[in-house]
Protein backbone atom coordinates (compact mmCIF):
# COMPACT_ATOMS: atom_id res chain seq x y z
CA UNK A 1 0.00 0.00 0.00
CA UNK A 2 1.23 3.36 -1.47
CA UNK A 3 1.79 6.26 1.64
CA UNK A 4 -0.48 9.31 1.20
CA UNK A 5 0.59 12.31 -0.06
CA UNK A 6 3.10 14.25 1.91
CA UNK A 7 0.47 17.73 2.02
CA UNK A 8 -2.52 15.15 3.04
CA UNK A 9 -2.87 14.36 6.86
CA UNK A 10 -5.31 11.59 8.14
CA UNK A 11 -7.70 13.05 10.51
CA UNK A 12 -6.41 13.26 14.32
CA UNK A 13 -7.38 10.96 16.76
CA UNK A 14 -10.00 12.52 19.37
CA UNK A 15 -7.26 12.31 22.25
CA UNK A 16 -4.40 13.74 20.11
CA UNK A 17 -2.24 16.59 20.34
CA UNK A 18 -2.36 18.79 17.31
CA UNK A 19 -0.11 17.03 14.21
CA UNK A 20 2.62 18.53 12.85
CA UNK A 21 1.62 19.68 9.49
CA UNK A 22 3.63 21.37 6.68
CA UNK A 23 3.05 24.56 4.03
CA UNK A 24 1.74 24.16 0.84
CA UNK A 25 5.76 22.88 -0.96
CA UNK A 26 6.84 21.48 1.85
CA UNK A 27 6.96 17.52 3.49
CA UNK A 28 5.56 16.81 6.14
CA UNK A 29 8.16 15.62 9.32
CA UNK A 30 8.30 11.95 9.15
CA UNK A 31 7.25 11.63 5.36
CA UNK A 32 9.22 8.80 3.44
CA UNK A 33 10.61 9.49 0.65
CA UNK A 34 8.47 7.38 -2.38
CA UNK A 35 9.75 5.60 -5.55
CA UNK A 36 10.24 8.19 -8.27
CA UNK A 37 11.95 10.77 -5.38
CA UNK A 38 15.64 10.55 -6.16
CA UNK A 39 15.77 6.93 -3.48
CA UNK A 40 19.17 5.72 -5.32
CA UNK A 41 20.94 8.87 -4.79
CA UNK A 42 19.68 9.52 -1.09
CA UNK A 43 20.91 5.70 -0.87
CA UNK A 44 24.26 6.37 -1.98
CA UNK A 45 24.78 9.24 -0.10
CA UNK A 46 23.68 7.97 3.10
CA UNK A 47 25.96 5.00 2.25
CA UNK A 48 29.30 7.41 2.61
CA UNK A 49 27.40 9.09 5.03
CA UNK A 50 27.08 6.36 7.66
CA UNK A 51 30.32 4.87 6.78
CA UNK A 52 31.99 8.05 7.59
CA UNK A 53 30.29 8.20 10.74
CA UNK A 54 31.17 4.40 11.70
CA UNK A 55 34.64 4.93 11.00
CA UNK A 56 34.95 7.85 12.90
CA UNK A 57 33.02 6.31 16.16
CA UNK A 58 34.80 3.25 15.59
CA UNK A 59 38.39 5.87 16.11
CA UNK A 60 37.18 7.29 19.05
CA UNK A 61 36.01 4.45 20.94
CA UNK A 62 40.12 3.12 19.84
CA UNK A 63 41.53 6.28 21.19
CA UNK A 64 39.81 6.25 23.99
CA UNK A 65 40.46 2.32 24.60
CA UNK A 66 44.79 3.37 24.29
CA UNK A 67 43.66 6.35 26.93
CA UNK A 68 42.13 3.95 29.13
CA UNK A 69 45.07 1.45 28.80
CA UNK A 70 47.53 4.39 29.94
CA UNK A 71 45.36 5.67 33.14
CA UNK A 72 44.01 2.89 34.45
CA UNK A 73 44.93 -0.24 36.42
CA UNK A 74 43.99 -3.18 36.13
CA UNK A 75 41.79 -3.65 39.59
CA UNK A 76 39.74 -0.24 37.96
CA UNK A 77 39.60 -2.24 34.20
CA UNK A 78 37.70 -5.02 36.73
CA UNK A 79 35.17 -2.61 37.41
CA UNK A 80 34.76 -0.98 34.10
CA UNK A 81 34.58 -4.59 32.65
CA UNK A 82 31.61 -5.56 34.93
CA UNK A 83 30.00 -2.25 34.31
CA UNK A 84 30.12 -2.92 30.21
CA UNK A 85 28.59 -6.67 31.04
CA UNK A 86 25.54 -4.67 32.75
CA UNK A 87 25.15 -2.17 30.10
CA UNK A 88 25.60 -4.62 26.81
CA UNK A 89 23.15 -6.77 28.80
CA UNK A 90 20.47 -4.24 29.36
CA UNK A 91 20.99 -2.63 25.71
CA UNK A 92 20.27 -6.24 23.98
CA UNK A 93 17.21 -6.27 26.67
CA UNK A 94 16.12 -2.73 25.54
CA UNK A 95 16.63 -2.89 21.32
CA UNK A 96 13.33 -5.11 20.29
CA UNK A 97 13.08 -3.56 17.24
CA UNK A 98 11.03 -0.83 17.92
CA UNK A 99 12.74 1.95 16.14
CA UNK A 100 12.50 -0.69 12.83
CA UNK A 101 8.76 -1.05 13.43
CA UNK A 102 8.51 3.13 13.75
CA UNK A 103 10.19 3.32 10.39
CA UNK A 104 8.33 0.42 8.58
CA UNK A 105 5.19 1.43 9.35
CA UNK A 106 2.42 3.55 7.09
CA UNK A 107 -0.28 5.36 9.21
CA UNK A 108 -1.75 8.41 8.08
CA UNK A 109 -0.57 10.60 10.83
CA UNK A 110 3.11 10.26 11.47
CA UNK A 111 3.10 12.58 14.97
CA UNK A 112 0.70 10.25 16.53
CA UNK A 113 2.60 7.07 15.06
CA UNK A 114 5.88 8.56 16.60
CA UNK A 115 4.30 8.94 20.10
CA UNK A 116 3.06 5.59 20.13
CA UNK A 117 6.53 4.02 19.11
CA UNK A 118 8.11 6.51 21.75
CA UNK A 119 6.15 5.61 24.28
CA UNK A 120 6.32 2.01 23.72
CA UNK A 121 10.21 2.28 23.41
CA UNK A 122 9.94 4.61 27.39
CA UNK A 123 7.53 1.58 28.77
CA UNK A 124 10.32 -0.67 27.27
CA UNK A 125 13.06 1.59 29.20
CA UNK A 126 11.62 2.03 31.99
CA UNK A 127 10.94 -2.05 32.37
CA UNK A 128 15.25 -2.59 31.72
CA UNK A 129 16.00 -0.02 34.01
CA UNK A 130 13.98 -1.91 36.85
CA UNK A 131 16.09 -5.29 35.63
CA UNK A 132 19.23 -3.31 36.10
CA UNK A 133 18.24 -1.90 39.49
CA UNK A 134 17.80 -5.82 40.33
CA UNK A 135 20.67 -6.80 38.50
CA UNK A 136 23.30 -4.72 40.22
CA UNK A 137 23.21 -5.85 44.04
CA UNK A 138 22.46 -9.57 42.80
CA UNK A 139 25.91 -9.31 40.87
CA UNK A 140 27.60 -7.70 43.69
CA UNK A 141 25.93 -9.89 46.12
CA UNK A 142 27.54 -12.97 43.98
CA UNK A 143 31.03 -11.31 43.24
CA UNK A 144 30.96 -10.43 47.40
CA UNK A 145 32.16 -6.91 46.20
CA UNK A 146 30.17 -4.08 47.01
CA UNK A 147 32.47 -1.25 45.11
CA UNK A 148 30.33 -2.23 41.68
CA UNK A 149 27.30 -1.33 43.05
CA UNK A 150 27.70 3.11 42.96
CA UNK A 151 29.08 3.37 39.92
CA UNK A 152 26.85 0.57 37.96
CA UNK A 153 23.66 2.56 39.44
CA UNK A 154 25.02 5.63 38.37
CA UNK A 155 25.46 3.75 34.47
CA UNK A 156 21.86 2.78 34.51
CA UNK A 157 21.29 6.35 34.32
CA UNK A 158 22.29 5.33 30.18
CA UNK A 159 19.11 3.43 29.96
CA UNK A 160 16.66 6.36 29.55
CA UNK A 161 19.17 9.03 28.15
CA UNK A 162 19.53 6.14 24.77
CA UNK A 163 15.55 5.87 25.03
CA UNK A 164 14.75 9.85 24.94
CA UNK A 165 17.18 10.03 21.39
CA UNK A 166 14.25 8.13 19.70
CA UNK A 167 13.28 11.61 17.56
CA UNK A 168 16.28 10.41 15.45
CA UNK A 169 13.88 7.96 13.82
CA UNK A 170 12.22 10.65 12.51
CA UNK A 171 15.31 11.75 10.60
CA UNK A 172 16.27 8.15 9.42
CA UNK A 173 12.36 7.70 7.99
CA UNK A 174 13.08 10.56 5.82
CA UNK A 175 16.72 9.79 5.16
CA UNK A 176 18.02 13.17 5.95
CA UNK A 177 20.74 10.57 6.90
CA UNK A 178 23.19 14.03 7.30
CA UNK A 179 21.34 15.16 10.05
CA UNK A 180 20.27 12.17 11.87
CA UNK A 181 24.06 11.44 11.85
CA UNK A 182 24.96 15.19 12.90
CA UNK A 183 22.69 14.63 16.15
CA UNK A 184 24.09 11.70 16.45
CA UNK A 185 27.37 12.31 16.83
CA UNK A 186 27.21 14.38 19.80
CA UNK A 187 26.70 11.56 22.26
CA UNK A 188 30.05 9.83 21.37
CA UNK A 189 31.86 12.95 20.69
CA UNK A 190 30.29 14.52 24.35
CA UNK A 191 31.31 11.28 26.14
CA UNK A 192 34.99 11.28 24.66
CA UNK A 193 36.02 14.43 25.76
CA UNK A 194 34.38 14.40 29.22
CA UNK A 195 36.03 11.48 29.47
CA UNK A 196 39.56 12.09 28.76
CA UNK A 197 39.15 15.14 30.79
CA UNK A 198 37.89 12.94 34.02
CA UNK A 199 40.69 10.65 33.26
CA UNK A 200 43.36 13.11 33.17
CA UNK A 201 42.14 15.16 36.33
CA UNK A 202 42.54 11.22 37.82
CA UNK A 203 38.80 10.05 38.43
CA UNK A 204 39.93 6.41 37.10
CA UNK A 205 36.84 4.26 36.14
CA UNK A 206 34.80 7.16 37.41
CA UNK A 207 35.64 9.08 34.32
CA UNK A 208 34.74 6.38 31.66
CA UNK A 209 30.95 6.19 33.46
CA UNK A 210 30.29 10.09 33.74
CA UNK A 211 31.28 9.82 30.44
CA UNK A 212 28.90 7.92 28.96
CA UNK A 213 25.82 9.03 30.92
CA UNK A 214 26.80 11.88 29.61
CA UNK A 215 27.48 11.89 26.37
CA UNK A 216 24.19 10.06 26.70
CA UNK A 217 22.13 12.83 28.07
CA UNK A 218 23.71 15.38 25.80
CA UNK A 219 22.58 12.87 23.15
CA UNK A 220 19.32 13.16 24.27
CA UNK A 221 18.69 16.98 24.97
CA UNK A 222 20.20 17.14 21.40
CA UNK A 223 17.17 14.74 19.63
CA UNK A 224 14.62 16.23 21.59
CA UNK A 225 15.42 19.53 20.70
CA UNK A 226 15.34 18.93 17.25
CA UNK A 227 12.13 16.63 17.09
CA UNK A 228 9.62 18.86 14.93
CA UNK A 229 6.99 16.70 16.98
CA UNK A 230 6.18 17.74 20.95
CA UNK A 231 6.03 13.99 22.67
CA UNK A 232 2.77 13.21 24.40
CA UNK A 233 2.17 9.64 26.43
CA UNK A 234 0.05 7.62 23.55
CA UNK A 235 -0.53 3.92 24.24
CA UNK A 236 -2.63 1.85 21.66
CA UNK A 237 -3.36 -1.13 22.30
CA UNK A 238 -3.55 -2.43 18.91
CA UNK A 239 -0.21 -0.70 17.89
CA UNK A 240 0.83 -2.26 21.37
CA UNK A 241 0.30 -5.78 19.75
CA UNK A 242 1.55 -5.19 16.24
CA UNK A 243 4.31 -3.72 17.78
CA UNK A 244 4.99 -7.16 20.11
CA UNK A 245 4.57 -9.09 17.08
CA UNK A 246 7.40 -7.45 14.88
CA UNK A 247 9.57 -7.50 18.22
CA UNK A 248 9.26 -10.87 19.71
CA UNK A 249 11.46 -12.79 16.60
CA UNK A 250 13.98 -9.97 16.79
CA UNK A 251 14.43 -10.55 20.90
CA UNK A 252 14.91 -14.32 20.20
CA UNK A 253 16.80 -14.07 17.77
CA UNK A 254 19.33 -12.04 19.35
CA UNK A 255 18.93 -14.29 22.47
CA UNK A 256 20.13 -17.09 20.45
CA UNK A 257 23.21 -15.52 18.94
CA UNK A 258 24.10 -15.28 23.12
CA UNK A 259 23.06 -18.87 23.60
CA UNK A 260 25.52 -20.03 20.99
CA UNK A 261 28.28 -17.51 21.50
CA UNK A 262 28.51 -18.88 25.04
CA UNK A 263 28.21 -21.98 24.26
CA UNK A 264 30.72 -21.63 21.77
CA UNK A 265 33.15 -20.41 24.21
CA UNK A 266 32.12 -22.86 27.21
CA UNK A 267 32.63 -25.56 24.55
CA UNK A 268 36.41 -24.45 23.04
CA UNK A 269 36.83 -23.89 27.01
CA UNK A 270 35.89 -27.49 27.89
CA UNK A 271 38.01 -28.90 25.09
CA UNK A 272 40.64 -26.54 24.18
CA UNK A 273 41.35 -24.92 27.29
CA UNK A 274 41.39 -21.26 27.80
CA UNK A 275 44.08 -21.06 24.73
CA UNK A 276 41.28 -21.93 22.55
CA UNK A 277 38.51 -19.28 24.21
CA UNK A 278 41.21 -17.15 23.22
CA UNK A 279 41.60 -18.33 20.22
CA UNK A 280 37.06 -18.33 19.52
CA UNK A 281 37.39 -14.89 20.93
CA UNK A 282 40.33 -13.58 17.74
CA UNK A 283 37.95 -15.08 15.49
CA UNK A 284 34.96 -13.40 16.50
CA UNK A 285 36.86 -9.95 16.52
CA UNK A 286 37.71 -11.03 12.92
CA UNK A 287 34.42 -11.55 12.30
CA UNK A 288 32.63 -8.78 13.83
CA UNK A 289 35.14 -6.04 11.70
CA UNK A 290 34.50 -7.99 8.79
CA UNK A 291 30.54 -6.93 9.53
CA UNK A 292 31.25 -3.35 9.29
CA UNK A 293 30.87 -2.65 5.11
CA UNK A 294 27.71 -4.40 6.11
CA UNK A 295 26.19 -2.21 8.72
CA UNK A 296 26.81 0.91 6.90
CA UNK A 297 24.81 -0.59 3.71
CA UNK A 298 21.87 -2.38 5.63
CA UNK A 299 21.72 0.92 8.34
CA UNK A 300 21.34 2.78 4.66
CA UNK A 301 19.05 0.59 2.52
CA UNK A 302 16.32 0.22 5.39
CA UNK A 303 13.81 3.25 5.22
CA UNK A 304 14.36 2.42 1.14
CA UNK A 305 13.16 -1.06 1.13
CA UNK A 306 10.64 0.33 3.76
CA UNK A 307 9.52 2.25 0.68
CA UNK A 308 9.22 0.06 -1.82
CA UNK A 309 8.00 -3.06 -0.04
CA UNK A 310 5.37 -3.35 -2.50
CA UNK A 311 7.33 -3.28 -5.19
CA UNK A 312 9.13 -6.29 -5.67
CA UNK A 313 11.22 -5.25 -8.87
CA UNK A 314 12.65 -2.97 -6.61
CA UNK A 315 13.44 -4.93 -3.88
CA UNK A 316 15.15 -7.19 -6.07
CA UNK A 317 17.32 -4.43 -7.22
CA UNK A 318 18.20 -3.62 -3.81
CA UNK A 319 18.90 -7.03 -2.80
CA UNK A 320 21.25 -7.30 -5.66
CA UNK A 321 22.82 -4.28 -5.35
CA UNK A 322 23.48 -4.11 -1.51
CA UNK A 323 24.86 -7.69 -1.59
CA UNK A 324 27.39 -6.70 -4.71
CA UNK A 325 28.42 -3.70 -2.36
CA UNK A 326 29.29 -6.21 0.50
CA UNK A 327 30.56 -9.20 -1.66
CA UNK A 328 33.37 -5.83 -2.93
CA UNK A 329 34.60 -5.66 0.66
CA UNK A 330 34.08 -8.94 2.23
CA UNK A 331 34.66 -11.41 -0.13
CA UNK A 332 38.03 -10.50 -0.69
CA UNK A 333 38.83 -9.80 3.51
CA UNK A 334 37.22 -13.82 3.99
CA UNK A 335 38.94 -14.87 1.19
CA UNK A 336 42.08 -13.13 2.07
CA UNK A 337 42.19 -14.23 5.81
CA UNK A 338 41.46 -18.16 4.53
CA UNK A 339 44.70 -18.02 2.38
CA UNK A 340 47.31 -15.41 4.59
CA UNK A 341 46.10 -16.82 8.00
CA UNK A 342 49.62 -18.80 8.45
CA UNK A 343 51.46 -15.73 7.06
CA UNK A 344 49.51 -13.54 9.13
CA UNK A 345 50.65 -15.33 12.62
CA UNK A 346 54.24 -15.92 11.36
CA UNK A 347 54.86 -12.08 10.60
CA UNK A 348 52.11 -10.65 12.22
CA UNK A 349 50.35 -11.78 16.09
CA UNK A 350 52.78 -14.48 16.73
CA UNK A 351 53.73 -17.85 17.15
CA UNK A 352 51.27 -18.37 19.86
CA UNK A 353 48.53 -18.06 17.93
CA UNK A 354 49.78 -20.85 15.71
CA UNK A 355 47.02 -23.63 16.74
CA UNK A 356 44.65 -20.84 15.59
CA UNK A 357 45.33 -21.33 11.93
CA UNK A 358 42.67 -23.75 11.56
CA UNK A 359 39.82 -21.77 13.00
CA UNK A 360 40.97 -18.34 11.41
CA UNK A 361 41.03 -20.06 7.67
CA UNK A 362 37.49 -21.15 8.37
CA UNK A 363 36.36 -18.15 9.95
CA UNK A 364 37.78 -16.38 7.02
CA UNK A 365 35.27 -18.60 4.18
CA UNK A 366 32.91 -18.36 6.30
CA UNK A 367 32.33 -14.20 6.04
CA UNK A 368 33.32 -14.90 2.37
CA UNK A 369 30.15 -16.98 2.51
CA UNK A 370 28.47 -14.69 4.95
CA UNK A 371 27.80 -11.63 2.31
CA UNK A 372 26.03 -13.83 -0.07
CA UNK A 373 22.54 -12.67 1.24
CA UNK A 374 23.58 -11.45 4.43
CA UNK A 375 21.15 -8.57 5.02
CA UNK A 376 17.83 -10.33 3.89
CA UNK A 377 16.53 -10.04 7.33
CA UNK A 378 16.34 -6.75 6.80
CA UNK A 379 13.86 -7.41 3.65
CA UNK A 380 11.89 -9.47 5.78
CA UNK A 381 11.54 -6.29 8.70
CA UNK A 382 10.29 -4.25 5.88
CA UNK A 383 7.59 -6.29 4.89
CA UNK A 384 6.67 -6.50 8.93
CA UNK A 385 7.15 -10.24 8.73
CA UNK A 386 10.25 -11.32 11.11
CA UNK A 387 8.82 -14.87 11.94
CA UNK A 388 11.61 -16.28 9.54
CA UNK A 389 14.20 -14.04 11.51
CA UNK A 390 13.36 -16.13 14.20
CA UNK A 391 12.72 -19.36 12.77
CA UNK A 392 16.04 -18.91 11.37
CA UNK A 393 17.37 -18.27 14.88
CA UNK A 394 15.85 -21.48 15.99
CA UNK A 395 17.43 -23.60 13.13
CA UNK A 396 20.80 -21.81 14.61
CA UNK A 397 20.34 -22.88 17.57
CA UNK A 398 19.34 -26.88 17.00
CA UNK A 399 22.36 -27.01 14.56
CA UNK A 400 24.96 -25.84 17.57
CA UNK A 401 23.18 -28.19 19.78
CA UNK A 402 23.34 -30.97 17.27
CA UNK A 403 27.01 -30.22 16.43
CA UNK A 404 29.01 -29.13 19.40
CA UNK A 405 27.23 -31.01 22.24
CA UNK A 406 26.71 -34.37 20.40
CA UNK A 407 29.83 -35.82 21.80
CA UNK A 408 28.41 -35.18 25.07
CA UNK A 409 24.91 -36.58 24.02
CA UNK A 410 26.82 -39.65 23.20
CA UNK A 411 28.86 -39.83 26.05
CA UNK A 412 25.32 -39.81 28.01
CA UNK A 413 23.99 -42.82 25.78
CA UNK A 414 27.35 -44.59 26.56
CA UNK A 415 26.40 -44.96 29.83
CA UNK A 416 22.92 -46.51 29.02
CA UNK A 417 20.83 -43.11 28.67
CA UNK A 418 18.29 -42.99 26.21
CA UNK A 419 19.05 -40.08 23.67
CA UNK A 420 16.14 -37.72 24.84
CA UNK A 421 17.53 -38.10 28.39
CA UNK A 422 20.73 -37.33 27.23
CA UNK A 423 19.90 -34.60 24.62
CA UNK A 424 17.57 -32.69 27.94
CA UNK A 425 20.69 -33.34 30.33
CA UNK A 426 22.76 -31.63 27.90
CA UNK A 427 20.84 -28.76 27.16
CA UNK A 428 20.01 -28.11 31.12
CA UNK A 429 24.00 -28.46 31.76
CA UNK A 430 24.41 -25.77 28.87
CA UNK A 431 22.32 -23.31 30.83
CA UNK A 432 23.73 -24.01 34.20
CA UNK A 433 26.88 -23.00 32.67
CA UNK A 434 25.67 -20.24 31.07
CA UNK A 435 24.31 -19.12 34.26
CA UNK A 436 28.15 -20.04 35.42
CA UNK A 437 29.56 -17.72 33.66
CA UNK A 438 28.13 -14.29 35.60
CA UNK A 439 28.90 -16.11 39.33
CA UNK A 440 32.64 -17.45 38.09
CA UNK A 441 34.02 -15.06 35.36
CA UNK A 442 32.81 -11.91 36.42
CA UNK A 443 34.22 -12.00 40.18
CA UNK A 444 37.54 -12.96 37.98
CA UNK A 445 37.26 -9.99 35.95
CA UNK A 446 36.79 -7.60 38.39
CA UNK A 447 39.69 -8.82 40.59
CA UNK A 448 43.21 -7.43 39.74
CA UNK A 449 45.06 -9.92 38.36
CA UNK A 450 48.56 -10.93 40.02
CA UNK A 451 50.72 -12.28 37.47
CA UNK A 452 49.87 -10.56 34.21
CA UNK A 453 50.07 -7.23 32.74
CA UNK A 454 48.35 -8.18 29.44
CA UNK A 455 45.51 -6.12 28.77
CA UNK A 456 41.91 -7.17 29.20
CA UNK A 457 39.83 -7.99 26.56
CA UNK A 458 37.36 -5.46 27.57
CA UNK A 459 39.35 -2.76 27.60
CA UNK A 460 39.06 -3.38 24.03
CA UNK A 461 35.79 -2.39 23.75
CA UNK A 462 36.32 0.51 25.76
Amino acid sequence: MSELPREELAPEAPDSAPSVTATPGEPVPGARPQAGSGLRIRAARGTIINTAFLVGVNTLNLLRGFLVAAFLTTSDYGVWGVILVVLYTLMFLRQVGIGDKFIQQDEPDQELAFRKAMTFELSIAGIVLGAGLVLVPTMALVMGDDTIIAPALVALLVVPAQALQAPLWIFYREMDFARQRKLQITDPIAGFVIAVALLIAGWNYWALIVGVVAGAWVGAIVSLRASPYRFRWTFDRVAARAYGSFSWPLFFAGMSGIVVGQGLLIVGEAKLGLAGVGIIALASTISQYSDRADQAITQTIYPTICAVKDRADLLYEAFVKSNRLALMWGAPFGLGLALFAEDLVQFGIGERWRPGIGLMQAIGVSVAVHQIGFNWDAFYRARADTKPIGIAAAIAIVAFLAIALDPWVGWLQSRGASRGVAVLLVMLALVAAIVAVVTVRLPLAASEPAETTAEPEFAQAA
